[in-house]
C-alpha cells in the first residue's frame, strides 16, 4: 500500500517538473479590481500576457507583471539548461484570493461613523510549458 503511494506521488512530481508557480500575498489591491486583469491574461502565452500587462491602464496590472516575471524568473532557476523562446510557456492558472482587511471609520453626520474597509488580496499564478500538457 505504501509503495502504492510513493509511485503515484512519484509520478505526480514528473508530470509537475515544468510547473512552476509563484505567490504575491497581502496586495494592497481589491480581489475584485485585481481579478479583472487576471482574467485578462489566464490561459495565454507568457510572452502575449507580458504585453496585454504592460500596456494595461489598470493599477493591478504592474503588480501582476512583476508577479509574471517572477515566475519566469523561477522557471529559469528550474531549467537553467533550457531556451525560454523555445519552451511554449503559457500562465495555466491564476488565483485570486481575498486576504486580511484593514477596517477603517468614517465620519459620517449627526455623529455616526461609517466603516470602511480596505480590502487585499493573495495572487498564485502558475506556469506550465504547453508542449507537455499535450503529450
Amino acid at each position: 500500500m505504501g509503495s502504492r503511494k510513493r509511485n503515484k506521488a512519484e509520478e505526480l512530481k514528473e508530470l509537475n517538473k515544468n510547473r512552476v508557480f509563484a505567490k504575491l500575498n497581502n496586495c494592497p489591491t481589491s480581489p475584485r479590481k485585481m481579478r479583472l486583469v487576471a482574467d485578462q491574461v489566464r490561459g495565454k502565452k507568457v510572452d502575449k500576457a507580458l504585453s496585454i500587462l504592460k500596456f494595461s491602464q489598470k493599477q493591478p496590472s504592474l503588480r501582476l507583471e512583476k508577479l509574471l516575471l517572477s515566475a519566469i524568473n523561477n522557471w529559469q532557476q528550474k531549467n537553467p539548461d533550457s531556451d525560454i523562446e523555445k519552451e511554449n510557456l503559457y500562465i495555466s492558472e491564476i488565483k485570486v484570493d481575498s486576504a486580511g482587511m484593514l477596517k477603517r471609520l468614517r465620519p459620517a453626520p449627526q455623529g455616526r461613523a461609517h466603516r470602511i474597509r480596505k480590502r487585499s488580496n493573495h495572487v498564485t499564478l502558475v506556469l506550465d510549458n504547453l508542449n507537455q500538457t499535450q503529450d
